[in-house]
């Protein structure tokens, strides 16, 4: 007789939509085929779960892996191989790139690149320019396509949109989610002066409190007049989250594990360039202000913003040095390290890794453990006290700020569509990535036969 499920995940505490479950799943088909009581004789394979907790795969909705142009940092292999290492099953690719993912040709180049080589399931978003934005609603409905992304202030890259005519245009061109990095242009421009050669505790002096909040400020009533909902990412200020409460008719909201876990002036002290990000480690005071946002629901989602840097670059003089850090290996494991402390709970922790990404995106499929999702699981130890070593880490550039950080809680196994894709310590296998489908792009996906 035929087994019934080619996988059996075995005796693990279930984060399921309902609650913690003591149960077995089966998989079939890459997918949830049952949740129960499930006889081991029934499978091809059994994972034995006992005394962990199985929860769905994280989903990173905030990575630069940097390819095209900048492998020698990090490309679609180490990045994806290092999400996998730290429960991601499904990241989106941010597009400043060089070139910038800015054309279906560009698109269609990194969903190319990625075909045999990305270890997990991956998506790519467009970048907003004044010179793409009648191609925008066409885009960002291609197959593939996570969305569009908006830079109101520089970052890393050529992508930036800083004037309110061009994001009015931009907001106009589509009706997907967007995600949008707000800081204002104008007062970047204006603040340059503030940064001290060789003192990267002057970063956030430059990129203030009012460069986040004014831009805020500005997409939220030029969204409004569009009705376009919009994404805000790597929310850093407390002001800002403030903000955002009063407008969750209309945007989401991201925020990081760095600015949750890392606070001025100290981490500048102890880490100098290699705290420096855009927007950037503000005071405890923010960080308060964050997990507020955190516990009362404000924010949706919480991604990694990973945007590794070699140590060369890193060991620039500020600010020659770049802004960046890694973090999509780290992402899970810091947030279990959090709920270890009682900062949040497990439950909290899978809507803002799984399931909020799937509700802020219309991710298919993915997202939660249920009959008929596909089985992507994050097998997690949460007694587990360990200590991240830059050895432990996947990404090219070979470091993280979390550096001999020891932490309570840890992703053991990491399973990808119903296949074992991390055990132990180890990435097995060949990588076994695939786009991820969208609600919205359904219809092509369909045409396109992905």
């Amino acid at each position: 007789m035929n087994p019934r499920f080619d996988l059996i995940v075995a005796g693990g505490t279930v984060m399921t939509p309902g609650g913690r479950v003591g149960t077995d799943i089966g998989v079939a088909g890459g997918r949830i085929a049952a949740l129960g009581t499930l006889e081991a004789g029934d499978a091809a394979e059994v994972f034995d779960a006992s005394g962990l907790h199985v929860l769905p795969g994280a989903i990173d909705t905030q990575v630069h892996f940097r390819e095209p142009g900048n492998t020698h940092k990090e490309d679609l292999d180490t990045g994806t191989r290092a999400a996998l290492l730290g429960g991601v099953t499904s990241i989106f690719e941010m597009p400043n790139t060089s070139p910038a993912t800015l054309t279906a040709a560009d698109l269609d180049d990194k969903l190319a690149r990625a075909a045999g080589r990305a270890w997990c399931d991956h998506a790519f978003f467009v970048g907003a320019a004044a010179e793409n934005v009648d191609a925008l609603a066409d885009l960002e409905r291609r197959p593939g396509c996570a969305g569009v992304k908006m830079f109101m202030g520089s970052s890393t890259g050529n992508l930036l949109v800083p004037d309110d005519e061009t994001v009015f245009e931009v907001l106009k061109s589509g009706r997907r989610r967007m995600a949008v990095h707000a800081e204002d242009e104008d007062r970047l421009i204006a603040r340059a002066g503030l940064r001290e050669a060789g003192n990267p505790a002057t970063h956030p002096i430059w990129r203030d409190v009012e460069t986040a909040l004014l831009a805020t400020q500005r997409l939220l009533a030029l969204a409004r007049r569009v009705g376009r909902r919009v994404h805000v990412l790597h929310v850093t200020t407390s002001d800002e989250m403030d903000l955002l409460a009063a407008n969750k008719d209309l945007a989401t909201v991201e925020t990081t594990p760095q600015h949750l876990t890392l606070a001025a002036p100290d981490c500048y002290d102890r880490l100098g360039t290699y705290a420096q990000m855009n927007p950037p480690i503000r005071d405890a005071d923010h960080q308060a202000g964050l997990w507020r946002a955190v516990a009362d629901g404000v924010v949706d989602v919480i991604g990694s913003d990973h945007a590794p840097h070699t140590r060369e670059e890193k060991d620039r003089p500020y600010p020659e040095s770049p802004s960046g850090m890694p973090g999509v290996q780290t992402l899970l494991p810091l947030l279990l390290d959090h709920a270890a402390a009682g900062r949040l709970s497990l439950e909290r922790v899978v809507d803002l890794t799984s399931a909020g990404p799937q509700r802020i995106y219309g991710i298919a499929g993915k997202g939660r453990i249920a009959r008929g999702y596909d089985a992507d699981f994050a097998v997690v130890d949460l007694d587990a006290k360990w200590t991240i070593t830059d050895d432990w880490i996947a990404s090219r550039c070979g470091w993280t700020p979390f550096d001999d950080m020891t932490i309570t809680g840890r992703t053991v196994t990491t399973i990808l569509r119903g296949r074992l894709a991390v055990r132990d310590g180890e990435v097995l296998g060949d990588p076994g990535g695939r786009p991820v489908r969208f609600v919205e792009t359904l219809e092509k996906d369909q045409a396109s036969g992905t």
